[in-house]
Order: C-alpha cells, then structure tokens, then sequence
C-alpha cells in the first residue's frame, strides 16, 4: 500500500468507484463494475500495480481537499512557494461508457505538476498494449477492456507508462478525461469535462 488507508477518499458513480489518495493518486479504480478486476490497484503493492497520480513538481507543499457539498466531487488542493491549485475528481454520471474525470484548476500564481498514468489491468497483473489514436488521445487495450486518455497535454511513454510535466496559472483549468469501453468496439465519443461537472453535481 502506498499510503495510510484514511488518506484516501471515494468517489464513484453508483456502478463502479475510485480511491484517490491525498497525495493525488488513484489507487484503486475496477471498471466497468463494482466486481470488475481493477485496472488501477496501487493500494495492494505498487505503482506497478497501477495507478494515476498528479502531484506539484514542487515536493514542498501543502493540502486540503473537501467534497463539494451533497455529491462525491472531490476537491483537492495544493499550495506551493508558487501558487495555489486544485484537482477536482470524479467518476461521471452514466449516459454512456463509465468516465474518470480529473481537472486540474487554478486558484493563484502558478503551479507546475507532474504526471504519471501506470494502466495495469487484472489488479496489476496484465500490460497494456498501448497507442495514440488520430485523434490524439491514448488508448490501452487488454484483452476485453479498453481505456482511453483524453487531454489537452502533451504526454510521453515507454510503453508502459505515460508522464507529463504541465502548468497552470490563476484561472486555467486542464481537463483530463479516462473512460472504459469494450475493447472491440469502436472509440466513445469525448465528452465535455465541465458539462460531466454540473450533471454529476
């Protein structure tokens, strides 16, 4: 386990759910269901297991977070020597493919961070095979599961690991969009990370 058990909190969308630690990492995600095999499962090894963190590149900081009031949208925030910014979490409500919706917001000044995506499928026992769609977006494939990253940031890879270093300043809001699908059919469509925020709401 990565971290103590209370540092993580819940989110979900009343099929399947997330823990996100409060160092910004999710640690445990199964999807489709409740009784999916996790394809994030850190809170029973490693990273190798699986995991999403987004975390300051400046290791000095602090945090808060809260659940926005009467729903399970997470708000974590970071302050650092720079600014002051916030992940905003949670699991869409269902019209279509299940979605892990991540926003990055920011409150004051300017904070970079950091990004890692590890996918490991069969509670961190199976690699996915990985690769960019035209569209742009970074799609995994095990098996009957497939999985799809959609963000405005640039990332990169070894096969096995995507990483990202991005910014924001007071006022930006950097959406980051994970939805499962089966992997023989075709992509979902994208869809509206603030849209997904009220309807989830």
């Amino acid at each position: 386990m990565t971290q103590r058990i209370e540092d993580y909190a819940l989110i979900g969308d009343r099929e399947s759910c997330a823990l996100v630690g409060l160092n910004g990492s999710v640690d445990w995600l199964c999807w489709p269901r409740f009784d999916s095999d996790a394809c994030f499962a850190a809170l029973l090894g490693t990273r190798n297991n699986g995991c999403w963190r987004i975390w300051p590149a400046d290791e000095d900081y602090s945090v808060t977070r809260r659940y926005r009031p009467d729903t399970l949208i997470l708000e974590t925030t970071f302050e650092t020597a720079t600014g002051r910014a916030t992940i905003i979490d949670f699991m869409a409500r269902r019209n279509g493919p299940p979605e892990l919706i991540r926003m990055v917001r920011g409150d004051e000044g300017k904070v970079t961070f950091k990004l890692d995506l590890a996918l490991r499928f069969g509670y961190g026992a199976v690699t996915p095979w990985m690769a960019r769609t035209d569209g742009g977006a970074h799609r995994a494939i095990a098996g009957p599961d497939m999985v799809i990253l959609r963000t405005p940031v640039g990332m990169t890879g070894d096969g096995w690991l995507l990483q990202s270093d991005f910014s924001v300043s007071q006022g930006e809001t950097t959406p980051f969009t994970l939805t499962w699908a089966p992997s023989h059919e075709p992509l979902p469509a994208a869809t509206s990370p603030r849209k997904a925020t009220s309807i989830s709401a």
